[in-house]
């Protein structure tokens, strides 16, 4: 028995390559209650870093609004429709907020697309003329005969002598001019008598002195008819380039131009969402995704039980009370009075305790989605609140806006993973954020929160991905490279 022997041609195995990510746009749909929409760039990830979609390769246009890309929009994982980005408008204001925009056409799910084919006219443009009088040709020198023979048609008075060729001969037919051949109405071949002839000598007359009104109008009727009819040059083909008329009218909204040029001025809503100023239209605010070899578009709906929502919804209150509170006391801490207030002698005993004032919210938003898809939810609670004045005080209160995600544990209670407390003072150090949506923002099946932020910085856009304990931060447009 021989031992084996290894071979030297086996080669260890190869480490498996690291899986590709991207490119993968996510954007922001506004749409208008006519069907109309643009698209806000937020970013876009290429081998799985993030990049801010309104700059990545913007050379001229960024790559996130170049024209035919196709953008998916979803709202709560559900596909909503698509969206064709075919122009980009950019902003050179600094105080922008949204510097790009991509403009395009939406078509919603389930819709088929509208058949836009142009088909043209079966007679060329210039030979249809049902509605024109028939052409007529004339001579170029031959507007105005001479004064001479026309004149000595018209002298004629016995009945054998010789008509003119004005007077409806039919011996030069040829010889008719334009400008007496509507004066005489007499068929070929009849003999002209004196009164033919002193008619054509009152219409001959006055060509030896000067133009007569009627024989100018005549003329002016003569050049109007050989003056082709002008082709507007407003249209949605090109102008010069085009055979025959368009089968319908030009649209009364036409699409805009390819090349970048300044938005129109836009007013924003606390979420971040433009609309066109003064039409007052309401604005829905959907997030859109582009990616050519990404999943399938999954729902992130979360569905209650019998009852279920409203007790969660009373718990989140509960500790969104208890987050707005702290908030006051500490900011309340670190301020220093103009005099200090006096210390007042404690009664022996023991002291009751003042029952808390609970704040007023409003604008309240409770939304839970199943973003991990182990029918787990994860609640998120957006709201302004203020405290009720003390008696007497006549100053308003002070707002406050909190944003609050919290998952539950398997007794049921409420783990908090994100609490956020701020105020117009206090942008800084705490940001203001206002929820949009779920979105899959990788890829990889499991939904992240999109919220728009407002700091001291300005406003934009952050992407977090919720996890047991707290939430990891993944885009800040504001930070982003």
């Amino acid at each position: 028995m021989k031992r084996r022997q290894e071979s030297s041609e086996e080669k260890p195995a190869e480490p498996k390559k690291k899986a590709v990510k991207g490119p993968r746009a996510i954007g922001l749909l506004q749409l208008t209650g006519s069907g109309k929409g643009t698209l806000i760039p937020i970013a876009i990830l290429v081998d799985g870093k993030y990049y801010d979609a309104s700059a990545y390769k913007a050379d001229p246009v960024p790559m996130a609004l170049d024209s035919g890309t196709v953008y998916e929009a979803e709202q709560a994982g559900d596909s909503q429709g698509l969206f064709t980005v075919i122009g980009a408008l950019h902003s050179k204001s600094a105080g922008s907020a949204n510097p790009w925009l991509g403009t395009g056409s939406f078509l919603p799910h389930g819709a088929e697309v509208a058949k836009t084919a142009h088909k043209a006219e079966d007679v060329p443009v210039g030979l249809d003329n049902s509605d024109e009088p028939p052409p007529r040709l004339t001579k170029k020198g031959a507007a105005k005969p001479d004064a001479a023979p026309a004149a000595s048609g018209g002298t004629g008075s016995s009945p054998g002598a010789q008509p003119s060729a004005g007077s409806g001969s039919a011996e030069k037919p040829g010889a008719t001019t334009p400008a007496t051949a509507p004066a005489s109405q007499t068929p070929p071949g009849t003999a002209a008598g004196t009164s033919s002839g002193q008619e054509a000598q009152k219409s001959t007359a006055p060509a030896a002195g000067g133009s007569s009104p009627d024989a100018a109008a005549a003329d002016k009727v003569s050049a109007q008819a050989q003056t082709p009819p002008k082709e507007s040059t407003e249209s949605y083909y090109r102008p010069s380039l085009r055979r025959g008329k368009p089968t319908q009218a030009a649209p009364t909204d036409p699409e805009p131009e390819r090349k970048a040029s300044a938005p129109t001025e836009r007013k924003t809503d606390s979420a971040g969402g433009a609309g066109n100023a003064g039409s007052g239209e309401a604005v829905q605010l959907v997030p859109a995704i582009s990616d050519a070899g990404g999943p399938d578009p999954k729902s992130y709906k979360f569905y209650w039980k019998t009852g279920e929502e409203e007790e969660k919804r009373n718990l989140m209150l509960g500790l969104a009370g208890q987050e707005v509170r702290a908030y006051s006391v500490a900011e309340a801490r670190n301020q220093i009075p103009a005099k200090p207030a006096a210390v007042k002698p404690t009664a022996a005993g023991r002291k009751k305790q003042a029952k808390p004032i609970e704040p007023v919210f409003e604008n309240l938003q409770f939304r839970a989605y199943d973003v991990w898809g182990n029918n787990q939810p994860v609640m998120i609670l957006t709201a302004e609140a203020h405290f009720p004045p003390a008696a007497g005080d006549s100053t308003a209160p002070k707002s406050y806006s909190i944003a609050l995600i919290a998952r539950t544990d398997i007794y049921g209670d409420l783990r908090k993973l994100y609490s956020g407390v701020t105020d117009k003072f206090h942008l800084d150090v705490t940001p203001r954020l206002d929820l949009i949506d779920v979105v899959d923002a990788d890829g990889d099946g499991r939904g992240e929160l999109l919220f728009h932020e407002t700091s001291d910085a300005g406003s934009g856009y952050v992407i977090y991905r919720a996890t047991a304990d707290k939430l990891w931060k993944l885009f800040d447009s504001l930070n982003a490279e």
